[in-house]
């Protein structure tokens, strides 16, 4: 692989995209506060979310648009169930608090879909592809957005019961949406030098 530079078609080259994915972060989801998108703007968000690879085009993955007095409900059922299991009282916090604080959340769905072409984990890198591109339609469309998993994506009473889902269908994330309250910090980024490998020959 030659270190030249290639030739590059300059009108094919999205110079705002790169600088959007160069520097792209995600906000706390503790510090997004109202607004939140409308119902045409969580569309726009939505449909850039589902551009995402999808081999065989299965759609493997559907949204749940939880809104308010949904996220109440959720927070509450959240620490019945969470209560009922055990957990100690921070967990307990912990599980109720990313619906009890949240104002706008897209769930992102894994509905895995039966084929003889495609696998499981396809189906599966799918559904997270979706919760990447959400998060960055969100990030894009200007405003804070974070992606969270933790208890409630995982507890099978509490996606059943609390979300509806059916079946073998998945939590694959919470994608939180709302107005940037606070700065967000910088983390550290990947070293790529200890991670990349580059194969010539």
């Amino acid at each position: 692989m030659s270190d030249q530079q290639p030739s590059i078609n300059p009108a094919t080259r999205n110079d705002e995209a790169m600088r959007f994915l160069l520097t792209r972060r995600s906000r706390p989801a503790k510090t997004l506060v109202l607004p939140v998108p409308d119902r045409a703007a969580l569309t726009e968000i939505l449909t850039a979310g589902g551009r995402t690879p999808d081999h065989g085009k299965l759609e493997p993955w559907r949204f749940v648009v939880l809104a308010r007095p949904a996220l109440e409900r959720l927070a509450a059922r959240a620490e019945t169930i969470a209560r009922a299991d055990g957990l100690p009282d921070d967990q307990v916090t912990k599980a109720a608090s990313q619906f009890a604080g949240s104002h706008c959340c897209v769930a992102v769905i894994g509905a895995p879909q039966q084929s003889d072409k495609v696998p499981a984990l396809e189906q599966q890198l799918s559904a997270g592809a979706v919760c990447l591109s959400t998060l960055n339609a969100a990030l894009a469309a200007g405003w804070g957005a974070n992606w969270l998993t933790g208890w409630a994506a995982t507890n099978a009473q509490f996606c059943r019961e609390a979300l509806g889902l059916e079946g073998d269908e998945w939590v694959a994330g919470f994608i939180h949406i709302g107005t940037e309250g606070a700065p967000p910090p910088e983390r550290p980024r990947p070293d790529l030098t200890s991670i990349t490998q580059w194969i010539d020959e």
